[in-house]
């Protein structure tokens, strides 16, 4: 007899409590990033352009514990409409955790710069110098942080829903394990 898994993995869950305040954190390095010409500026490239990769790996080591360990079913109750908003907003999620990370280092690239993790650590370019492509890469960049930041609300606020209002099981699903 096959057991339903009714939870997600300690690593698939490990991973998720690492990311999101992660992600959180490099969204509002961005904002800071790009609304300053102080000194912290530097700084604050000094800290995203790493956690930036940082995160690129997680989720790619993310993507292959969900591909082997899968994930938990949604509740047999769950609306059909609910559940293809559940599948549809986590594939927004993986796609942008891996698009946001590839562009900025593609805009890096595109502007002559190095992604530098730590000291003299250099990622290479992933495209050539092109002042049109750092353009069009940073207003890419900026409009997918804004949907990253949306969708991340949309999740929270769904978690909670979860939580706290119809405590079917999911929240518990990625907060604990099985019992």
């Amino acid at each position: 007899m096959t057991r339903v898994r009714t939870h997600f993995s300690p690593l698939a869950r490990l991973l998720h409590w690492t990311m999101a305040p992660l992600i959180v954190a490099m969204l509002f390095i961005g904002v800071g990033m790009v609304a300053t010409v102080s000194r912290a500026h530097d700084t604050l490239i000094a800290l995203h352009r790493p956690l930036g990769i940082a995160l690129l790996v997680l989720v790619a080591l993310r993507l292959a514990v969900r591909a082997t360990r899968g994930s938990p079913p949604l509740p047999a109750a769950m609306p059909k409409a609910q559940r293809i908003a559940a599948r549809a907003s986590h594939v927004v999620l993986y796609a942008l955790m891996v698009a946001m990370p590839l562009i900025g280092w593609a805009m890096v690239s595109a502007a002559g710069y190095p992604v530098t993790l730590a000291g003299s650590l250099h990622l290479p370019p992933i495209v050539p110098r092109d002042v049109a492509l750092f353009a069009l890469l940073r207003a890419l960049h900026t409009w997918l942080a804004f949907a990253l930041f949306a969708t991340v609300l949309l999740h929270l606020a769904a978690a909670l829903l979860h939580a706290l209002i119809l405590r079917d099981g999911v929240w518990a699903s990625m907060t604990r394990g099985e019992r």
